[in-house]
């Protein structure tokens, strides 16, 4: 507090207490998993397009949006919250037309959180007050809509009575059209204040109150040729006929003589003069005061406005889980705190509504902490393993901020914390390797992993040498499966096939791979989790989908051929292409050809190779 005090220099009176949380209140994802499991931006973009806070945030207020972000960064520890914002989507869920028309009102809301700093910090002006009028006053149509919905989530939390009274005052003192600068005046409505009127007659009108005050004059002395004038030396002053000097009344004050006539001042041309030469400053002086008076009331309820900024954004939240869930085919996931995660046929939020050319499939999965407690994941590339093991993460990550979830049915283990290690990235500024960052993710987790924690790990030791690579991901395995003498739930992706042998020493090992079918020398994608392990990577199929000239990959199988036969591949091949002798294949249109050591000096098409 003393911090904020010195820094910003300006009492701290919108700071009414200070709240406590605790991490073990929150599902923790560290940055490293935010980023892999593209929460908040696409790994590949860096834009909200193709991660999951763009699938799920179709809120409608700025405070909205900025608490679904909050909520997909700390996730809920506390079953009974979670069922609370389950049971309140569902609500939303079910009540079709009524959550249309709340959205519909939402709409109207502006930025209560802002608008209600800005003005607690002595921020706001003219055009801050009308927003703020504004969206007390679209609260009516969000109250009446709300009559539609009974969990408890949507029950407005205070009386609205003193928020509306605020709003009839803005609306009664602010101008809508106000400059958006204080210092100018323009913001307080005709009739607000009769003072601020009267200075915005007389700057508008000064010439109309003069010829009322000449009449006046006239009529109260009886001279009918008295003037009011003004100039540049003396002001505004009345002028009178020296013939007529002996019926000047008493309150007038000689200013000047002149041959013919007298000039004289009053009490009320002084006053008038004040104010209309300095008409204009003193009005935006006023007007300032006034609005700053108006501001101050709307100050002294800071703790309404954040009130009902809070509960906007919460129902605004729990509104767009049911209208994303109704729109994506979600389901309601249950919660346990048993260890089991249990899903049918669940599906990448993400990637569903990204892929094109092919459907999604679906794929069920179980994890525990009795018999699937670790799944060694085999397949080829771009088979969908990566997918797979994301879609759990993110699934279980949707059910504990409260939504609906991309599955059949869902029953969803309580989750402290997700761990990943996917993807291959260095770090050259830092002096780290593809290796060491690979390395140093996985010491993360094997360090912090517990029992309740949820272990993503998308290929370990893929960059260094084969048997080291194999070695550490033996070891990291068994670590998972034996920790704290209970073991963690896991996904494991390897293209190390002999992982697979694990799943015969360690109980709670299991073996899973994703299906390809073989067809006419390659590969179609199943993209199906199905129980057992794989001893093929299908590489060489994967090379020619991509694109790798066929010439390579004919190579390719040859030298394969020669390490699965146990023998070390050889560039024979290029020997035997030197011995080769050309075939005569026809008459010579270019004319003779030199034999130039053991080679023809120039090609022919007339000539081809013969083995």
């Amino acid at each position: 507090m003393h911090y904020v005090s010195e820094t910003q220099r300006q009492k701290l009176e919108h700071l009414h207490a200070i709240q406590t949380y605790f991490l073990g209140g929150f599902l923790m994802v560290d940055d490293q998993s935010c980023r892999n499991l593209e929460l908040l931006r696409s790994l590949r973009s860096g834009g909200r397009k193709g991660a999951l806070l763009d699938v799920l945030d179709q809120t409608v207020t700025a405070m909205g949006g900025r608490l679904m972000a909050h909520w997909l960064r700390y996730p809920l520890m506390d079953i009974q919250r979670i069922r609370n914002r389950h049971a309140a989507v569902s609500d939303a869920v079910q009540q079709m037309q009524a959550r249309k028309d709340l959205r519909q009102a939402l709409k109207s809301v502006r930025d209560l959180e802002r608008l209600g700093s800005k003005i607690a910090m002595g921020h706001a002006n003219a055009r801050d007050l009308t927003a703020l009028k504004f969206s007390i006053q679209a609260l009516g149509e969000v109250y009446t809509a709300l009559d539609g919905f009974s969990a408890d989530p949507y029950v407005f939390p205070q009386d609205p009575q003193p928020l509306a009274d605020l709003a009839d005052l803005i609306d009664r003192a602010i101008r809508e059209d106000a400059p958006p600068v204080t210092s100018e005046g323009g913001m307080i409505c005709n009739g607000y204040d009769a003072d601020l009127d009267e200075l915005i007659r007389i700057s508008r009108d000064g010439k109309g109150w003069l010829a009322e005050l000449e009449a006046k004059e006239r009529s109260t002395t009886g001279i009918n040729s008295l003037k009011v004038r003004f100039n540049k030396v003396f002001g505004y002053y009345i002028e009178i006929p020296r013939a007529h000097s002996e019926a000047v009344p008493d309150n007038y004050v000689r200013k000047q003589t002149l041959v013919n006539a007298e000039r004289y001042i009053t009490d009320d041309l002084k006053h008038f003069e004040s104010r209309v030469l300095n008409a204009e400053e003193q009005r935006s002086a006023l007007e300032l005061k006034l609005f700053t008076e108006v501001r101050e009331r709307a100050k002294a309820h800071h703790a309404d406005i954040q009130v009902v900024a809070d509960f906007i954004a919460r129902i605004d939240c729990l509104t767009t889980f049911a209208e994303v869930a109704q729109n994506n085919a979600y389901c309601l996931p249950q919660v346990n705190d048993e260890g089991i995660l249990d899903i049918t046929d669940g599906r990448h939020p993400v990637v569903e509504k990204l892929i094109t050319g092919e459907r999604f499939v679906p794929n069920s999965i179980r994890l525990d902490n009795q018999i699937n407690q670790v799944l060694i994941i085999t397949g080829p590339n771009m088979a969908g393993k990566s997918t797979v093991l994301r879609q759990v993460a993110l699934i279980t990550i949707m059910a504990q901020m409260g939504s609906f979830v991309p599955a059949r049915k869902a029953d969803v283990a309580l989750t402290d914390r997700i761990f990943t290690r996917v993807g291959a990235l260095d770090n050259l500024s830092a002096g780290q390797s593809t290796f060491m960052v690979e390395m140093q993710e996985t010491a993360n987790i094997v360090n912090n992993a517990t029992v309740h924690s949820l272990v993503i790990l998308d290929e370990i030791g893929r960059g260094t040498s084969t048997y080291d690579g194999l070695s550490i991901a033996w070891a990291v395995a068994e670590y998972l499966h034996e920790l704290n003498g209970t073991g963690t739930r896991t996904l494991f992706a390897t293209h190390y096939h002999e992982l697979t042998e694990l799943a015969e020493q360690l109980e709670r090992v299991k073996n899973y791979n994703i299906a390809v079918k073989e067809w006419n020398d390659g590969i179609i994608f199943l993209r199906k989790l199905v129980e057992g392990g794989t001893n093929r990577s299908y590489g060489i199929q994967v090379a020619r989908l991509a694109g790798i000239p066929e010439t390579v990959i004919r190579r390719s199988r040859q030298v394969l051929a020669q390490i699965e036969a146990g023998s070390h591949p050889t560039v024979g091949d290029k020997k035997q292409k030197r011995t080769e002798t050309r075939k005569k294949a026809g008459t010579c249109n270019w004319g003779s050809l030199a034999r130039l050591s053991g080679s023809w000096s120039k090609p022919c098409k007339c000539w081809i190779w013969a083995a």
